[in-house]
This record gives C-alpha cells, sequence and structure tokens, in this order.
C-alpha cells in the first residue's frame, strides 16, 4: 500500500537543546510513552476481538513496544536513575479529544491519532538519535525512531482497511488539530 507522508508540523529546534539540557527526565517520559503506546494497542484487542488481523497487528506491535519498555528501563539503570511516576501527557490527551464517539469512526480516529503519536515520536527519537553524545544510547534512539515508523505506517494501514475511501482525508484533519496541539504546548524535556 502506498502511505502518504503524514503532514507533521517540525518540531520547535529549540525542544531538542531542552531534551539534551535534562536527558533523564527525557529517559524516564521515554519510557511511560513505550508503556502507554503498548497498553493503547492492547485496548484496541479489547475493543474490537472480532477484527482478527487489526487483533494480530496490534498485539505484535504492544510485544514490540513492551521490549522497548524493557530497554529503557536498562538505560535508566545503567545511568543509575531511576523510573519516576507518569506525569501523564497533555499532547496525547489533547489528540484524543478529537476521537469521534460512533463507529466505525471512532476506530478510524483511535487508529488515524495513534499514528500521528508514532510518528511524532519518530520524530523526536530521531532528533535524540542523532544528538545524543552517548554512542550506546544514540543508537538505541535511532532503532526506537525507526520502529515507531514501522508502528505509525501499520496503524495507518489499519485504518486504510478501516474506511478506504476516507482515511487520507480524515488523517489530514487530525494532523492539522495536531499541529495546532504542538504549537500551543510547552517546551520541555519530554518525548510530547
Amino acid at each position: 500500500m502506498d502511505l502518504p507522508r503524514l503532514p507533521l508540523t517540525d518540531t520547535d529546534p529549540r525542544w531538542i537543546a531542552v531534551a539534551l539540557a535534562d536527558l533523564e527526565a527525557v529517559h524516564r517520559d521515554h519510557l511511560h510513552c513505550e508503556r502507554k503506546a503498548a497498553q493503547s494497542a492492547l485496548s484496541l484487542v479489547r475493543s474490537y476481538p472480532e477484527r482478527a488481523e487489526l487483533v494480530e497487528a496490534v498485539a505484535r506491535l504492544a510485544h514490540e513496544e513492551t521490549s522497548h519498555v524493557v530497554q529503557m528501563t536498562q538505560v535508566l539503570a545503567r545511568r543509575g536513575a531511576v523510573p519516576s511516576w507518569d506525569l501523564g501527557d497533555d499532547y496525547a490527551a489533547a489528540l484524543r479529544e478529537h476521537v469521534r464517539k460512533r463507529e466505525p469512526d471512532r476506530l478510524l480516529d483511535r487508529l488515524l491519532v495513534f499514528a500521528l503519536i508514532e510518528a511524532r515520536s519518530a520524530e523526536r527519537l530521531a532528533l535524540l538519535g542523532n544528538a545524543i553524545p552517548d554512542p550506546q544510547v544514540a543508537l538505541l534512539y535511532r532503532g526506537l525512531a525507526s520502529a515507531e515508523d514501522r508502528h505509525r505506517d501499520t496503524f495507518l494501514e489499519l485504518a486504510a482497511d478501516v474506511d478506504p475511501g476516507g482515511w487520507r482525508e480524515r488523517v489530514l484533519e487530525l494532523a492539522a488539530r495536531e499541529a495546532e496541539i504542538v504549537a500551543r504546548l510547552p517546551i520541555r524535556a519530554r518525548i510530547h
């Protein structure tokens, strides 16, 4: 399938300096982002058990996200840091507000919101992967960015299955909302 490039606005260039100035906070936040990504994927299994192809795809994705939780826990341990409480994610919460309530629109929007979150994560993880001075952690972040790109594509492919004729228009609408959300959030040492 020919997937469109999501029209994300670029992250404010000031973000990378803020992130690098408090890398421990970024690692801690990223651990929670990976956990929530796995939980979000599994929530689709709970909500749509009759969709066998979706269940298989998102279960595999959740498995990979869980392995990322382990990797981030190891990064924190090597640095002598401990995970912190989850501070929440205003970005993801604001995106979820745009999910329509009636099916099958709800499923479509959930898939597209997850795709946008994965795309934003991929962008920021790649920025970190190119800027972190520790070569081992930088390599990990570049690999995680690549995984997030694959996850974005998985969600887009599933969305195309749900609404072959309308998903492209809807993802453009949601991407515009995503740009507004990113523009109004403060720049902080977090993935989103």
